[in-house]
């Protein structure tokens, strides 16, 4: 019996569309949805029996195990903790997107214990456990619905052509497939990248969507200092945190991304591209340093989402930061090594700027042991 075909963009609900998919996958049927890389097969990974029917259609043994398809960097730690820095730090700047992470996982562990027993061999048959977060919406409202994560494949049998419509998955599966999501042509048109984790960075294991470059570049850590107009303090932190950093590594400033980290500024009410203050410029000019190519930046949703830390001035600005992205809660920090704030020299003489430098240099040391020694550790340097 063919699959029945639900043409998404002609759906009077789409949430219709989405709770059809949770019940039909909550029964144990299969079902082909769709993703930005090519269109997957997707079975409930509680259910037993659709996974292994999910193997049998795809014509896979258990060495070829299924990704776990999850809505979040949370709950995908949830099913493997232990989670070194590299890992974080792609799944919170790759997903949702076109990237799975192969990370060590033990069966006693997390919530893959609570799988069932005969569904591991399917997806951790080696101690390792390939983790997914689909950038699609209506994927992402489906796991949202269901109950514990998907198994997820390819919609093609094992060594043939990936899916990149809906009828390539009918033509492909046919009468394996209990529902087809047909939500037009894959974005991409291409698999995901596969990247296995280990203690000194990451193996690429399939280069899809994202290259070798981005991945590396997407590994490093990222330091970010925030102040208010992103002219004075942070700027002058910025600088100081890239001399010292490049001091210890024994590299030139402008090889520290090559090293592993970046450095950077913003400002909670930033006039994008303003120069850094005349004062600022003067007091880095004595210590034989430049902020020259400043240019003031707002920060953003995007640029919090991707800081391992964030360095504020004050602690209002921890407040500011922490009510619109809650969830950076574990990333902020204040730079002033007692916790007290460092107050905005703006419209001072030089001597206060010069003050407020020696206030944000100790900080900066106290903050760079900890980069540095994360550093260390994450390239076993």
């Amino acid at each position: 019996m063919p699959p029945t075909v639900i043409n998404v963009a002609r759906a009077d609900d789409v949430r219709d569309v989405v709770h059809r998919a949770v019940q039909a996958l909550a029964e144990g049927q299969l079902v082909a949805i769709p993703t930005e890389t090519v269109y997957g097969i997707a079975a409930s990974a509680t259910h037993p029996d659709a996974v292994a029917r999910l193997a049998a259609a795809k014509g896979r043994d258990m060495a070829s195990p299924f990704a776990l398809a999850v809505k979040s960097v949370e709950d995908a730690e949830d099913y493997a903790p232990g989670w070194n820095a590299v890992a974080r730090r792609l799944a919170r700047r790759c997903w949702p997107g076109p990237v799975t992470l192969v990370v060590e996982a033990n069966r006693q562990e997390g919530l893959l214990r609570q799988l069932p027993q005969a569904v591991l061999p399917y997806v951790c048959p080696n101690g390792s456990v390939g983790l997914r977060s689909p950038a699609n919406q209506l994927v992402q409202d489906i796991l949202r619905m269901l109950a514990g994560p998907i198994a997820l494949s390819s919609a093609n049998k094992s060594g043939e052509p990936d899916a990149t419509t809906a009828k390539d998955c009918v033509e492909a599966l046919g009468d394996k497939l209990s529902l087809v999501l047909d939500d037009g042509p894959a974005r991409y048109g291409q698999p995901s990248s596969v990247v296995r984790i280990t203690e000194a960075g990451f193996e690429v294991l399939r280069e899809g969507v994202v290259g070798r470059p981005t991945l590396e570049r997407l590994s490093r850590m990222l330091v970010i200092f925030v102040c208010t107009g992103n002219t004075c303090r942070s700027p002058l932190a910025e600088v100081l945190m890239r001399r010292r950093l490049a001091d210890e590594l024994g590299v030139a400033e402008d090889e520290l991304e090559q090293s592993g980290v970046m450095v950077a500024s913003a400002g909670i009410a930033a006039a994008a591209g303003s120069p850094a203050s005349p004062e600022t410029a003067e007091v880095l000019r004595k210590q034989g340093l430049s902020c020259d190519a400043h240019s003031a930046q707002q920060l953003t949703e995007h640029l919090v989402r991707q800081a391992d830390w964030l360095f504020a001035m004050t602690p209002s600005h921890v407040e500011s930061i922490l009510s619109l992205w809650p969830e950076a809660a574990g990333r902020v920090k204040l730079v002033d090594a007692s916790g007290g704030a460092i107050s905005d020299p703006i419209g001072g003489p030089l001597e206060v700027y010069e003050r407020c430098a020696e206030q944000i240099r100790a900080g900066v040391e106290r903050h760079a042991e900890q980069i540095l020694t994360e550093l260390r550790a994450s390239t076993n340097k």
